[in-house]
Parts: structure tokens; C-alpha cells; sequence
């Protein structure tokens, strides 16, 4: 039989409703009888204990708010109730002593990847076309289509067919060729973007970054680049950001610039040709065995309900202590979401001007968000509250379950690229596309996103799982969904048993054996991050 409650750790004073419950229902948890005092749906938090006002709201073992009224034991916490609140944090007030996963079964596992000159390993084979500044995405748009339907014979999709049939009076149409690549070993990706001009410097010379992050990240095996001349992304500026990421890459980088080649029809036309030459270069490059330690993973959250922090993030959570053991790397991003549990990154951080580095910059993070007239508090989005998590500690504390147990061995801010194995803690935004391209940009070569609510995007040159926290999730939206951690709610598997599930399927989508949900439906998001004001 279900559970009915579940404490997440010892010292909360908050249990969650793994099921619906009625009002006046008893239930019985650890020895004693809860009154539920008015109906509460699954995921949503209850009192244990009574609370006066102000008194504190431990979850996960952390603060995660303070009581706004006296709240009963047996009442459901609410944003009436309950407001954010988090301890403060000045410095490392102690260590860890982790206690690695046993990784015996794993430490001769291999995938099947892409080498690259420079010792890293790729789960993808990218040719990587995109523009310096937003001005060139029209011919970007252009050159897309164009090789698309040249390298990439698509069967109509079924909106299409929906549509023809409509514009044919009801009568049905056949389908055309099925998808069929004309190179087999390599992916040709477009990227769009509304930066390189038109902000302050800093916004091009971030977005220089970016864009160098993903020229080297392995899954990409060269790169089309556009400029247009006289934008604040110089080509020189790229370069100077590629150099400094990579000094000695030799990866083939094409680079265009229209205000030198006359018309738009000659410089497509250059472009074309230059750039099917290098693609059928990289089609040479086949998969070859590598260890698990080459796999760059990023950890991300997206529509996260209240189970989130329960069963999917604590599965993402030893996945990444498997990869710290063997050697491998795990990218913990979207700083909002670690309001609330910087003590405890703090004091797992391996060096202290590491743990220094976080907090300079989350405090530098929250000052601007304070300086626009908001704050971290305002973080969990009408979804996450209708669905339990109602205060941005709360939410936190569930997402930073990612990030595993292990040491922090590098912290990173954004558009700085991964260098050191193990757990790696990087400054981006909570928004979900946002943080994920980062993460890509720092090198993460696949990413795991966990869901409670259902979101639907991916990378153009990274693959997405997407995980459920939940079951009714994943039979809802099957088409978006690779693994549910449903079973976890159930009882029926322990996150350990998940975790290593995962990441057998990892291997598979790694080696190009298992093709991701979010590759299938074509989805390709990109979003830099844009710090400073348009001018």
C-alpha cells in the first residue's frame, strides 16, 4: 500500500501528501495520529507540529520560510500562511566528509562518442551554423531551409498533412519521403539569436563567450559563423573569446562577413559551398568507445511540482555523485534556485576562495534582481505554488537535490567553461531555456531536465532528457517525456535503483543508440542570457 506522508528529513517539522487527502481524514505517521484540517491535494506541504507566528519552516533540513499566522498541526501550508525565508550565509563554517557511491559495476562501462583533438569526447557530431549579431538571422533563416531540405528528406509532418488536406476541400494526401540523412555521421543545427549589438559591451562580449562554448563544446565538430561588420560583436572578439577558452583549438571555424562580399546572393552562395565541403569532412568522424568519466552532464529543472525535490532531482542527484566517482562531470546551474541552501554548497566547496567565488556571486545576482525592484522570493512561478512549492527556499532546496552529495570542485560564472571533473557550480538565471544554454555553453555535452508540470524544449547541439517527477506526467505527455521517477512516489523503487536506471540510459543516449524525446519533436531552444539594458 502507498504511503500517505512523507517526511523528507529528520529534522523537518513538515511532512508532504504524497496523495489526495479529505478533510477530518486521520492518518497515522510516525506513531502518531494527523487530522488533516481541510482537503489537500498531492505534493502540497503539511504542518506537523503547531506553529505560532514567525516561527520557522524547516524543510529538507534547511529554513525554507517562516509562519505568517499560527498554523495547526494537520493544516496545509499556503503563500497566506508561510512566506520565503533563508538563512543567512557569511562564509564556510565547516566541511564534508563524503562517502562516494560504490562504482564497481560501472568503472569499466564505456559509450560510444565523438574524439575530438583536444581530449574531449562528444555525444553528438554538430556542424554548427550562427550568427555574431541578430541582424544576419534572416540569411542564417535562409541557409536553413536550404539545407534542411537538401541533407534532410522529411516526411510531412501530421500538421501539415491537416493543413493540405483543408486546403485540398477534405480530401486526403499522401505522405512523402520518409526522413532519410544524406550524411550519416553528421547533424547540421541552426542558431538564432536577438544579441551582438544594440546593448552595452559587455552584453556582446558575454554573448562572445557563449557562442565560443559552443564551438568547443565536442558535440560540435565545426562551425558557419556570420557577421554582419559593424555590430559590437566584432569578429575579433569571438576569436579573442574562443582563444581564451581553447588556445590551441583546430576545430574548422568558416567566417563571413557580409558588409566585405557584396550581395546577399554571392555571400550564400560562398557560404553554401564552403560549408558543404566542411560537412562532408566531418561526416568522416565515427563514434569510438570512451569511459564514463568523458561525459559532461548539465542538471536542470523546468516546471517543477512538489515532488520535483522527492523523487526525479534526488535521482538527478545520484547520478551526479556516480559521475563525481567516476571521475566524470556535473554542471549545477540556475542560481535563484539555490536561495536557501548556500551554506551547505558552501561548505561542500573543496577550496574556501571557491566558496567565496559562490557567494559573491549569488550576493551579486540577488542585488540586481533587488536593484529591478523584485527579489529571489518572486522566483517560483504560478505553477510551482498551485502545485506545492510556495516558497522560493522551498523550491530551492528540492533543486538543489541535483547537485548529489559530492564535493563542489569548481564554481563558475556565466559563460566560463567547465575545466574540472566533479560537481561544478555555474551563475546562471532560473529560466529554464536560459540556464540550459549555458550549461551547453560550458561544455555539458547531454543535459538531464526534470519535470513535475510537463516542459517541452531542447538544444540544438545537446541532447535533453527529460525526466517526470510524476507518473500521471509522463502517461499525460508521453511525447515529451524519456524517464519517469514516479515509481519513487510509489514506493515501488528506491533513487538509488532510478539513478542507475538513468544512467544506463544515459550510456544509450550518449552513444547514439536511444534517440531523445526532445531531438524527435525537433526542438532546438536558445536563449542567451542578457544582464545589462539595451541602448
Amino acid at each position: 500500500m502507498q504511503k500517505q506522508l512523507i517526511k523528507v528529513h529528520p529534522s523537518d517539522n513538515v511532512i508532504v501528501a504524497l496523495v489526495d487527502l479529505n478533510e477530518g481524514e486521520k492518518v497515522t505517521f510516525e506513531g502518531t495520529t494527523i487530522t488533516i484540517t481541510k482537503s489537500v491535494k498531492a505534493k502540497h506541504k503539511i504542518a506537523s507540529q503547531d506553529f505560532e507566528k514567525g516561527d520557522r519552516i524547516i524543510m529538507y533540513g534547511v529554513l525554507v520560510g517562516k509562519a505568517n499566522t499560527p498554523i495547526k498541526k494537520g493544516e496545509v501550508l499556503t503563500t497566506i500562511n508561510v512566506t520565503h525565508q533563508s538563512e543567512k550565509v557569511f562564509g564556510k563554517t565547516g566541511s564534508i566528509s563524503w562517502i562516494a557511491p560504490n562504482i564497481e559495476k560501472w568503472k569499466d562501462k564505456t559509450f560510444l562518442g565523438y574524439h575530438r583533438e583536444d581530449g574531449q569526447v562528444g555525444t553528438e557530431n554538430v556542424w554548427l551554423f550562427f550568427p555574431l549579431v541578430f541582424c544576419e538571422n534572416r540569411n542564417i533563416e535562409i541557409l536553413k531551409e536550404v539545407f534542411e531540405k537538401e541533407l534532410l528528406k522529411h516526411k510531412v509532418n501530421k500538421h501539415q498533412m491537416l493543413l493540405r488536406s483543408l486546403v485540398n476541400s477534405g480530401a486526403s494526401a499522401d505522405e512523402e519521403t520518409i526522413t532519410e540523412n544524406v550524411f550519416e555521421n553528421i547533424d547540421v543545427k541552426f542558431i538564432t539569436h536577438q544579441g551582438g549589438c544594440g546593448g552595452i559591451r559587455q552584453d556582446s562580449e558575454l554573448l562572445a563567450k557563449l557562442l565560443a562554448g559552443y564551438v568547443n563544446n565536442p558535440n560540435v565538430a565545426g562551425a558557419t559563423v556570420l557577421s554582419l561588420g559593424c555590430q559590437n560583436l566584432q569578429i575579433e572578439i569571438f576569436k579573442q573569446a574562443l582563444q581564451i577558452i581553447n588556445p590551441n583549438s583546430k576545430k574548422p571555424i568558416i567566417i563571413y562577413e557580409q558588409q566585405k562580399m557584396g550581395t546577399v546572393d554571392e555571400m550564400l552562395s560562398a557560404i553554401i559551398k564552403d560549408s558543404f565541403e566542411a560537412i562532408k569532412e566531418a561526416n568522416k568522424i565515427e563514434r569510438k568507445s570512451a569511459p564514463l568519466s568523458k561525459l559532461r552532464v548539465g542538471l536542470e529543472c523546468g516546471g517543477s511540482d512538489g515532488f520535483s525535490g522527492i523523487s526525479a532531482n534526488p535521482t538527478l542527484g545520484h547520478v551526479s555523485d556516480l559521475l563525481a566517482a567516476l571521475g566524470g562531470t556535473a554542471i549545477l546551474s540556475e542560481f535563484p534556485e539555490l536561495c536557501g541552501v548556500e551554506q551547505e554548497l558552501v561548505n561542500r566547496c573543496v577550496k574556501v576562495e571557491k566558496g567565496e567565488k559562490f557567494l559573491k556571486l549569488m550576493k551579486a545576482f540577488e542585488k540586481s534582481v533587488v536593484d529591478a525592484g523584485s527579489g529571489f522570493d518572486m522566483n517560483p512561478s504560478p505553477g510551482n505554488i498551485k502545485d506545492g512549492l510556495i516558497t522560493d527556499a522551498m523550491k530551492s532546496a528540492g533543486a538543489a537535490k541535483k547537485g548529489g552529495t559530492s564535493p563542489v570542485c569548481d564554481v563558475l560564472d556565466y559563460g566560463e567553461y567547465v575545466t574540472t571533473a566533479g560537481l561544478n557550480l555555474l551563475n546562471t538565471p532560473g529560466n529554464d531555456v536560459e540556464s540550459t544554454t549555458a550549461m551547453v555553453g560550458s561544455g555539458a555535452t547531454l543535459v538531464l531536465f526534470t519535470t513535475g508540470l510537463g516542459t517541452p524544449t531542447g538544444n540544438p547541439i545537446a541532447p535533453i532528457i527529460k525526466v517526470s517527477s510524476n507518473s500521471e506526467l509522463a502517461q499525460k505527455m508521453p511525447d515529451i517525456i524519456d524517464i519517469d521517477t514516479g515509481a519513487i512516489i510509489r514506493g515501488e523503487k528506491t533513487i538509488e535503483e532510478m539513478g542507475e536506471e538513468m544512467l544506463h540510459f544515459i550510456i544509450d543516449v550518449a552513444s547514439g543508440k536511444t534517440i531523445t524525446k526532445a531531438k524527435l519533436l525537433n526542438q532546438n531552444d536558445f536563449i542567451p542570457w542578457k544582464r545589462g539594458v539595451s541602448l
